[in-house]
């Protein structure tokens, strides 16, 4: 370890990350943007909470198929996989802005959209310790993290403007612009990443065996089927996001829409530039609190308080989600790294799924109750379930030893 400690600028110096920055905030703010466009669509020609969720719902769903191809990136040059996918989703995204294309078509277009994006996001997450090493890992994650909320901002913040303004097919090209981009930076950028031979082991007998041995060393691993308990608890507090076209209506019209849609990705910008100042034992500590805190949050929705107060607790539960880079260093460092590919891959179909699901759970219940209502139902649900998963990573990190007596987790050595 060197003798600075890692800090934001010198993460930032590294010409690799650099690439893979921009490469992220180009994609998720483009992909961002044609999500809000969709689902103001529909909600528009249907009136309907629940075909707007679903809508919602849609664009989560196909990554428990995507994150199982996250093998891919144990088979192939890392740098491969992620050009490709890029190369891939611009496509698809362009056929959707054909002008006059039935909107069922574009809804099947992004499902294959989002299929293309679980080996993305595999890819991505394990090159990212061969770039910056464990020690400045967790400040990388944290600044993709940052990215990522400021993405959603721009692109959930101005999507309804830019479609207003654009129009859907509009809104969508520009789209493809930006995961043509990013492929460009990536193809430059990043060295090829290829894993060992030697490593490879079941991951290179076939996508099958990949899958398979994957999911068999998260689910012998106690610290990693912990963590992606903690990360499935998101399911629970992004329903917010899918039930937001639904609950500006309630309170008032589209017009608050925006200010619903910004506010937990504010509040998570906002706590990963906190959480990224503490060390990575007292950022271990925390995990399980911040994730009952980011559900217990929510729970006055229930009330319909008004657009500000509402708009203040989302924010708040925002800042508590940040813990989710928390989980996914730990994650990242227990993972093995001729496997970490397919791992990660699973955590991703397996956190995508929890999050479609539970959208569209939520659409379906908002049909006999208020859409606040059923806010607060997924804040109960969430809390008592990241109590759970926290109870057992705590088990899992430090076996035999009091949770006050400052031990180093195995995960963070």
């Amino acid at each position: 370890m060197s003798a600075e400690a890692p800090s934001f600028r010198n993460v930032f110096g590294v010409t690799e990350f650099r690439a893979l920055w921009l490469a992220h905030v180009l994609s998720v703010a483009g992909d961002q943007l044609a999500r809000v466009a969709l689902t103001v669509l529909v909600f528009d020609r249907t009136e309907s909470a629940g075909w707007a969720a679903l809508t919602y719902a849609l664009t989560y769903l196909p990554d428990l198929l995507g994150g199982a191809l996250g093998g891919l990136a144990d088979r192939f040059p890392r740098r491969t996989v992620l050009v490709v996918a890029d190369v891939l989703r611009a496509v698809l995204v362009a056929v959707m802005a054909i002008p006059g294309l039935p909107w069922p078509v574009a809804a099947a277009l992004l499902v294959a959209v989002q299929l293309a994006a679980g080996p993305f996001q595999a890819a991505r997450q394990a090159v990212l310790p061969d770039i910056l090493g464990p020690d400045r890992l967790p400040v990388g994650q944290a600044m993709l993290s940052s990215t990522y909320q400021a993405a959603l901002v721009i692109g959930f913040g101005a999507g309804a403007a830019v479609v207003a303004w654009l129009g859907v097919t509009g809104a969508l090209a520009v789209d493809a612009v930006t995961f043509a981009v990013s492929a460009l930076a990536l193809r430059c950028g990043l060295r090829p990443h290829p894993v060992d031979v030697v490593e490879r082991g079941p991951a290179a007998a076939s996508q099958w065996a990949s899958l398979v041995a994957g999911c068999r060393l998260v689910g012998r691993d106690r610290r990693l089927r912990s963590l992606l308990a903690i990360a499935c608890c998101s399911g629970f507090y992004v329903v917010p996001e899918g039930l937001a076209v639904p609950i500006a209506a309630q309170l008032g019209g589209t017009g608050v829409l925006p200010w619903l849609l910004i506010a937990n990705p504010v509040g998570s910008l906002l706590g990963a530039v906190l959480l990224s100042r503490l060390p990575r034992v007292r950022q271990a500590r925390l995990l399980g609190p911040l994730a009952m805190a980011t559900s217990l949050m929510l729970l006055p929705t229930a009330w319909t308080p008004g657009l500000v107060v509402i708009v203040v607790l989302w924010t708040l539960s925002g800042m508590f989600s940040a813990h989710d880079l928390i989980t996914q260093v730990q994650y990242s460092l227990a993972a093995p790294p001729e496997q970490r590919g397919q791992v990660i891959g699973v955590a991703i179909a397996a956190l995508r799924a929890s999050q479609g699901l539970a959208i569209a759970a939520a659409g379906a219940l908002a049909q006999v109750l208020a859409p606040t209502t059923v806010v607060a139902v997924a804040a109960v649900a969430g809390a008592t379930v990241a109590a759970l998963a926290a109870t057992a990573w705590l088990r899992a990190a430090w076996p035999r030893r009091s949770p006050l007596d400052g031990a180093t987790p195995p995960a963070a050595s």
